[in-house]
């Protein structure tokens, strides 16, 4: 199968891209994408971005890994935003897995914290 980051991994001199995924997958796929094209973890033309409060572990390792990661937040009236998280959740059925295995994390780091 051909990812869609692939066109872009081929052509970051005239592209930038960010790849806004809660799916750890999806997150492999390119990050063993740019190492196989040798392409520096911290090129200033591909980010990973996920919202934030969501796939925090995916996060926190593509940016131990030196990759470029954002969180986004999206903002304005209330009524404008909870539609949209929403929907982000039910589109998501990604997130549903990784919640309780991120929740885990959660715990098991706070444990070894002695928090």
């Amino acid at each position: 199968m051909i990812w869609p980051c692939t066109f872009f991994v081929n052509n970051l001199e005239k592209i930038a891209f960010v790849a806004g995924t809660h799916n750890e997958n999806s997150c492999r796929v390119l990050a063993d994408l740019l190492n196989d094209k040798k392409v520096p973890h911290n090129h200033p033309h591909v980010y990973f971005s996920q919202l934030l409060g969501m796939s925090d572990n995916l996060s926190f390792n593509l940016a131990d890994a030196g990759y470029n990661v954002a969180k986004y937040v999206p903002y304005g009236p209330v009524k404008s935003v909870l539609p949209y998280l929403f929907r982000r959740a039910q589109e998501n059925t990604a997130i549903a897995g990784q919640m309780s295995r991120e929740l885990s994390l959660i715990l098991k780091e706070k444990k070894r914290r002695g928090v």
